[in-house]
């Protein structure tokens, strides 16, 4: 009986010490917090290029995208797979389907910009995790 607590022990030592593997962790488009916030950059950078009245909070974007980094490492990824994320071509089809679906639901259309200053405003006006990232002119 003592053996085998000590071999337990042991084994439980080890799989303590072990670090995570890359394959443990769910990809990042899967953790709520980076993937959330990176959504909320999206679609501001969208109502910014598409409403003349809205400008970026560009000061607040880059520290916002500093943060879900600095989350994203201590969640253990790389900064190599963290740029692989942000850069993936399938990664940003995804994210722009995914934008384009919610602001549709919202009434925003492609075809009349004022829809992108409309929805902008509103965001701002709720201080939104979209909206603190604009500013109305």
């Amino acid at each position: 009986m003592r053996l085998a607590n000590t071999v337990i022990a042991a084994a439980l030592a080890c799989t303590v010490a072990l670090p995570v593997s890359a394959t443990a962790r769910p990809a990042l488009r899967d953790v709520p917090e980076i993937e959330n916030t990176l959504f909320a950059v999206a679609i501001a950078d969208a109502i910014r290029d598409r409403c003349d009245d809205i400008s970026p909070r560009v000061l607040r974007a880059l520290n916002t995208l500093r943060k879900i980094k600095a989350q994203a490492n201590d969640l253990g990824y790389s900064d190599d797979e963290i740029r692989a994320y942000v850069e993936s071509d399938t990664e940003k089809a995804r994210m722009r389907a995914k934008g384009e679906k919610f602001l549709a639901q919202n009434g925003v259309s492609y075809d009349k910009p004022e829809t992108f200053c409309t929805f902008g405003r509103a965001e701002i006006a709720k201080s939104s995790a979209i909206g603190v990232l604009l500013r109305a002119k």
